[in-house]
């Protein structure tokens, strides 16, 4: 078969994309950034298309020329610059399903999410629930699959922030309104949407992928701390409903400059509400149930990388921030003491316009670099140019004088070990 992945370099898209490749189907995938993903899987075909745009049938058309099924992977957590829930999960759906009916593809595979309806809390899950609606009011072999807390070997989204969670010598426990979680492997997922592909299990019907106990994110998070290798917290702090309101609010912040972080709103009202189905549904037609947290931990490796991520994934944003902050300030202290930066000049024979301008150009510098870094698209970028520039003020410093600097700040936080703070930071410029 030929076989359509809307979102295959995702968490669940990649997964689907290579359980189907070893089927032996010719598998295409899509999405608005396929540069990496033909690196990774080079033996499928990509199309790179921002689904947002995709919002006609006729804008449809010339992609699904060819293919027997579509698998939809695709989706986003919360509004963003480059995101939009609704235009992705339901304007661009709904256009989708009409375009297959229209050119003879019947079989489609949509993987929706536990809990989605129409009067769910957060538009992620509302829109979800559009696009299944119109979905299974089509004359066509659809299969909805709604996963729960999907675990992975690979980190992503929420499984990245357990991880981090897992790697503090405290746990946080007490937080209000917590409501249980039913997680599921992806690989179970893409076992899944296969059979689906394949017509293995019934079409035009729902499953939830979950396990069949729930769990606490607490325990959740006790149970990733023990698959590090890592002994019990050393101490339990109880988390405040407010703090905890304050910290996604943050999130959302950090969002709207391009991070597409776990800690957003969205990400509490499903803590708070639960992530949580049915698995009967799927019991029944695959004859077994789906491996629980501790079965899906045991699939998983755990080793040195995982102890590593899981302590850097909470150390990126405080490198960030650090950084953030020095060059915003080395360049405002500069600016308050222009007269100061620039006699270290003068004192050595440089005129006063050349100075003047030299100093006010470190200072523009300065303060970009200090914003840019904050910015998902401009951060690897400003950290390479803090890296170099920190180069240029140590060898122009030196030259100038010994012990002098173009700023009086400079000498305390444009240093070497600046320098390599800027490397690491460019090193986790991959957000996920």
């Amino acid at each position: 078969m030929r076989i359509l992945v809307l979102g295959g370099y995702g968490l669940i898209g990649s997964a689907v994309v290579r359980r189907c490749l070893a089927a032996g189907h010719a598998v295409t995938g899509l999405g608005r950034d396929v540069r990496s993903a033909r690196h990774r899987h080079p033996d499928a075909d990509w199309i790179e298309r921002d689904i947002a745009r995709l919002a006609e049938p006729a804008d449809w058309t010339m992609v699904l020329t060819g293919f027997d099924a579509v698998v939809n992977c695709s989706g986003a957590l919360q509004d963003g610059p480059r995101d939009d829930v609704r235009a992705v999960q339901a304007v661009a759906m709904r256009a989708l399903f009409a375009c297959c009916q229209q050119v003879g593809i019947r079989r489609i595979v949509q993987i929706s999410a536990v809990g989605a309806s129409p009067d769910a809390p957060s538009e992620f899950m509302r829109s979800k629930a559009g696009a299944d609606a119109a979905l299974a009011a089509l004359d066509l072999d659809w299969v909805i699959l709604r996963p729960g807390l999907v675990l992975a070997p690979v980190s992503y989204g929420a499984t990245g922030l357990i991880r981090g969670l897992a790697s503090l010598p405290v746990a946080f426990v007490g937080m209000p309104s917590l409501r249980p979680i039913q997680t599921v492997h992806v690989e179970d997922v893409a076992r899944a949407v296969l059979l689906a592909v394949e017509g293995g299990i019934a079409a035009r019907a729902h499953y939830d992928l979950v396990e069949q106990q729930g769990h606490t994110l607490p325990d959740i998070v006790a149970a990733y701390r023990a698959w590090l290798g890592r002994p019990p917290a050393l101490l339990a702090l109880p988390v405040p409903s407010g703090f905890l309101r304050v910290g996604f609010r943050m999130g959302d912040l950090v969002g709207r400059l391009g991070w597409r972080t776990p800690i957003r709103t969205t990400a509490l009202i499903q803590i708070e509400t639960g992530i949580g189905g049915d698995p009967s549904a799927w019991e029944r037609v695959a004859g077994s149930p789906l491996s629980s947290l501790s079965e899906n931990l045991r699939r998983m490796p755990s080793g040195v990388q995982e102890r590593w991520f899981g302590r850097l994934w909470l150390l990126k944003p405080a490198i960030l921030a650090t950084l953030s902050l020095f060059w915003l300030l080395s360049g405002l202290i500069a600016l308050t003491h222009l007269d100061a930066a620039m006699a270290a000049m003068t004192a050595h024979g440089i005129d006063v316009v050349t100075a003047r301008v030299t100093v006010l150009a470190g200072i523009l510098v300065d303060l970009a670099l200090g914003a840019a870094i904050l910015v998902r698209r401009t951060m690897p970028l400003a950290a390479l140019g803090m890296a170099a520039m920190t180069g240029i003020y140590l060898f122009f410093g030196s030259a100038i004088a010994a012990g002098l600097w173009l700023d009086p700040l400079g000498a305390y936080l444009k240093t070497l070990p600046g320098a390599m703070l800027a490397l690491v930071a460019y090193a986790l410029a991959d957000e996920r």
